[in-house]
């Protein structure tokens, strides 16, 4: 079982910048993709951005220019650098790993961190 952590959330003003991570700890494990989706009251959980292990990136259009996702594969741990936040940023971030033991492939998914920007 592989197990993931975020931090790193907290109260910021707009424009503001916040660093998340994301440590995965387990045993005998491969991690594959890693990346953060978030999820506002009311909303529904959408994608924020997704690293490999070759560090090819995807992000969402929303954050693009704002956001930026990198990894450190000798920690399994990914971060998302976050700037110029915006009060629609608000949002509970979610840490995913895709992560292979043998043949078979398995998702894990963190707790959360809390993200909100206001004024």
């Amino acid at each position: 079982q592989v197990q993931l952590v975020e931090s790193g959330g907290g109260l910021v003003q707009p424009g503001g910048s916040l660093r998340l991570s994301c440590a995965a700890s387990g045993s005998d494990f491969y991690a594959g993709p890693m990346g953060w989706y978030r999820q506002a009251p009311g909303s529904q959980r959408e994608l924020v951005a997704t690293i490999t292990s070759g560090r090819s990136t995807n992000s969402a259009d929303s954050v693009k220019g704002r956001f930026t996702i990198s990894r450190d594969n000798a920690k399994n741990t990914v971060y998302l650098q976050m700037d110029n936040l915006k009060p629609e940023d608000t949002a509970r971030y979610y840490c995913y790993l895709e992560w292979y033991s043998g043949d078979v492939v398995y998702t894990s998914w963190g707790r959360g961190t809390q993200v909100t920007i206001s004024s």
